[in-house]
């Protein structure tokens, strides 16, 4: 288990200055999610609008390219929050994948092969081929229950006609031998604008409130983590009104969400960047359950952006921006977005 689970040795002190104990011994994993941008294989699939992503299409998406894109995202993944735990993230959400195929090449690669990832993915109805998936380490999760849950939006002019977009996962399962809930999100962008665009958004808060208040049917302490790429900040409606996360654990109650990524986007930090304001679209949001300061069973320590310098542009008009891998071409980077991470710890019995 060493190669997996990274000893951390600190004093329990990051809730509360009041809080100190002796030096104990913890495991640590990390929890992640990543919007890899657009990781289409070379192949035309006639079902879905891919064409752009193959040799032939506007982005000379060949066979190298595509080995190269797998071999960048595999890095990154292969780094998220070793700096504590490490070694890679136990269990990692992704979005605009295009199949499982790209999937299966992905944990393949010899920058995670020895993590031994399983994968839980099913094919959305997106019109761009775009889904959601979760990547698991055999040895550390096992799935037990996972279902894509569809969700159904109207264009806004023509109310009779489906906006085809991505479902949201839900996988349940073991972690390390404790019950533990992912959902994995990827909702409406705001092609056509904030403003307009937000009902879709809405739509999906409530999809994901639906599932969210399904598990807490079940048993009111559950643990689950929300994850995504939400296309809002943590201070928007969909997120504050209709998922009432909060940016404070001290104000949490049963069964309601707690939004670490709220006190890293007051400070100025983002996971993507446009027309120089940064936005932090991708969130993990934890239950009340997670954030109970007893360490018997796995709760939360603490959340982070993953940006190390080779995922920053070093230069030119996007110097600073996420160092994204096509623009006009492409240009050997690697997301447009950063991914965020949230670290899970446990007391060594």
């Amino acid at each position: 288990m060493k190669s997996l689970i990274y000893t951390l040795i600190f004093l329990i002190s990051f809730h509360s200055s009041s809080v100190a104990q002796d030096n104990k011994e913890f495991k640590i994993l990390t929890i992640a999610f990543y919007n890899v941008e657009n990781l289409f294989d070379y192949e035309n699939d006639p079902l879905t609008f891919d064409d752009d992503f193959t040799p032939d299409g506007k982005n000379n998406w060949t066979k190298e390219i595509y080995e190269a894109k797998i071999a960048n995202i595999a890095k990154v993944i292969s780094e998220i929050g070793a700096d504590q735990s490490g070694t890679s993230p136990a269990l990692i959400g992704l979005c605009e994948i295009e199949n499982r195929r790209v999937l299966e090449d992905l944990v393949n690669h010899k920058h995670l092969l020895k993590d031994d990832y399983g994968i839980v993915h099913f094919d959305s109805p997106d019109r761009r081929g775009i889904d959601v998936a979760l990547l698991y380490k055999k040895k550390l999760f096992t799935p037990i229950n996972y279902v894509a849950k569809e969700l159904l939006i109207y264009d806004d002019v023509d109310t009779s006609k489906r906006v085809y977009t991505r479902d949201q996962l839900l996988v349940s399962g073991m972690l390390d031998g404790e019950k533990i809930s992912f959902i994995v999100n990827h909702w409406p962008s705001r092609r056509g604008g904030e403003e307009r665009s937000r009902p879709k958004r809405i739509r999906a808060a409530q999809l994901n409130k639906r599932i969210i208040d399904s598990l807490f049917s079940e048993d009111p302490y559950s643990k689950i983590i929300n994850m995504g790429d939400f296309n809002d900040d943590p201070i928007n409606s969909s997120i504050k009104k209709i998922l009432k996360a909060k940016g404070r654990i001290k104000a949490l109650k049963l069964k309601e969400f707690y939004n670490p990524m709220e006190g890293l986007y007051k400070k100025g930090q983002g996971t993507l960047a446009y027309r120089d304001n940064w936005n932090l679209f991708d969130q993990i949001i934890i239950s009340t359950e997670l954030t109970i300061r007893d360490y018997s069973s796995y709760r939360f320590y603490k959340a982070g952006i993953f940006n190390k310098n080779y995922l920053i542009n070093q230069r030119g008009r996007y110097k600073g921006y996420p160092f994204r891998s096509f623009s006009g071409g492409f240009t050997g980077g690697y997301s447009d977005h950063f991914p965020v991470y949230i670290y899970l710890i446990k007391e060594k019995s």
